[in-house]
């Protein structure tokens, strides 16, 4: 009898959960909070020593690299002439199903988990041999020497733009599109390796390489090429790399800041509360084109946010403990500690798409150019959408997908207590540094939980 506003969405991620969403934001920012004061009062140094733990598991009696790079370039090129020959449909041309979410999504799990597998796969290193071989230059290969001031800027910056392609970008998708854009990339990264060497451009050039060797610190193998062409692989406790890897510059910062900034936004510009923010009605979406310029700045502040809220963190920390070497280094090294939050938030995010367009992909590489083949016997796949519906599933997925934001927020904190601990030095010093750092990855586990639970727009 009386009319008032009514509070109702539609949207695919609008679940009703059996504990109002507060519950769930409590609860995992309080996990994050609890296993901080446990560790403050806890020795790190078993902590240490358990990270340093090493067992030779086997030896490997080749090394591989060349063959596992000369397929995985096939393949790619195999996609790529797909991509430009194939459907313009996204859902049934394999190169966009393959390569977001088998490579982008799928590789970049698997690299956190297990270990630097993308050493085998890397496209580039076959054909930079026998680039290198005809031009008689040596194991390196390099024209010249890198420059160390560039740093890690040109990887960050090739970065920076598959960043923007694939949130903002109209079509990231379209299969020509994309096409294009991997050819004109994989030629650059060649040359840049031709120029400066494999190994060099790698580390500071290729982001795509660069971000899976740094994911992988995270992973429980580690695999090193001997002298005599084997392959030695250890095993060691999940995120156990992170607290021994070295310290990085302001340029190495940078870039594994933007991993975690890009993923966070990519839920951010989907939710109605940033379309509301945009001027755009989520219940009657444009279209991407109507969102460029906001998510373009959107994209660009939210690096900008993250990267001075951390800083100010880290220098905080350190004043805390009264250390007077200034927070350069010590961000350099507790940079490392937000690569099990990456993970995380990767995994959460991409999960639903992970199970819906894998199957997609699945069915795509049977018939890749659409002329009704059936290479794999897969072409006549049933894609199943009911993997992530209905209320038992969201339930399901839901908490699957909390429980890998708070883990991964979990084994953060005590990585970078470790870290902090082999800076100073001392228990004391190191659990007070790492008070405004733990405030900050509070917050930030109260903000993924909510960006999982919020209605998006598209």
């Amino acid at each position: 009898m009386l009319a008032v506003p009514a509070l109702a969405h539609v949207s695919d991620r609008g679940y009703v959960l059996l504990l109002p969403t507060g519950y769930y934001l409590f609860g995992g920012a309080v996990a994050v909070a609890l296993s901080f004061a446990i560790l403050a009062f806890t020795p790190p140094s078993p902590l240490d020593r358990l990270a340093r733990l090493r067992l030779r598991a086997l030896v490997l009696p080749v090394d591989g690299r060349f063959l596992g790079s000369t397929i995985s370039f096939l393949v790619l090129a195999s996609l790529l002439a797909a991509g430009l020959g194939g459907s313009r449909d996204p859902l049934s041309n394999p190169l966009p199903l393959v390569f977001w979410t088998f490579v982008w999504i799928g590789m970049l799990l698997v690299q956190g988990v297990v270990g630097d597998l993308w050493r085998w796969l890397n496209p580039w290193y076959a054909p930079w041999r026998l680039a290198t071989r005809l031009i008689g230059r040596g194991a390196e290969g390099g024209l010249f020497a890198y420059p160390r001031a560039a740093g890690r800027w040109p990887a960050f910056a090739a970065f920076g733009a598959f960043v923007w392609f694939e949130l903002v970008y109209v079509a990231p998708a379209d299969p020509e599109a994309l096409a294009t854009a991997m050819i004109a990339y994989w030629l650059y990264s060649l040359a840049g390796m031709i120029a400066f060497g494999f190994r060099a451009w790698c580390r500071n050039g290729e982001f795509l390489t660069l971000l899976f060797t740094i994911v992988a610190q995270m992973g429980i193998a580690v695999f090193r090429t001997t002298g005599k062409g084997r392959t030695l692989v250890r095993f060691r406790l999940p995120g156990a790399g992170l607290v021994l890897a070295p310290s990085l510059a302001a340029s190495g910062t940078a870039f594994l800041l933007l991993t975690l900034s890009s993923i966070s936004f990519d839920s951010l510009m989907r939710t109605f509360f940033w379309l509301g923010l945009s001027g755009i009605n989520p219940l009657e979406f444009p279209g991407r084109s109507a969102v460029v310029m906001p998510n373009s700045l959107g994209a660009a502040g939210a690096f900008l946010l993250l990267w001075l809220l951390f800083v100010l963190c880290v220098r905080l920390g350190e004043w805390l403990a009264e250390c007077r070497q200034g927070g350069a280094g010590a961000a350099g090294r507790l940079v490392w500690s937000l690569m099990p939050i990456v993970l995380g938030y990767h995994y959460s995010h991409h999960l639903p798409a992970l199970l819906v367009d894998g199957q997609y992909a699945l069915a795509a590489i049977s018939d890749p150019f659409a002329r009704g083949w059936n290479l794999f016997g897969t072409a006549g796949l049933y894609v199943s959408a009911a993997v992530t519906a209905g209320a038992e599933m969201a339930w399901v997925m839901w908490n699957i997908q909390s429980a890998a934001i708070i883990g991964g927020h979990l084994l953060a904190v005590a990585a970078s207590h470790v870290v902090a601990w082999r800076m100073h030095g001392s228990t004391a010093r190191a659990a007070r540094s790492q008070i405004p750092l733990a405030i900050l990855m509070v917050a930030y586990t109260g903000f993924g939980l909510w960006l999982l639970s919020t209605p998006t727009g598209y």
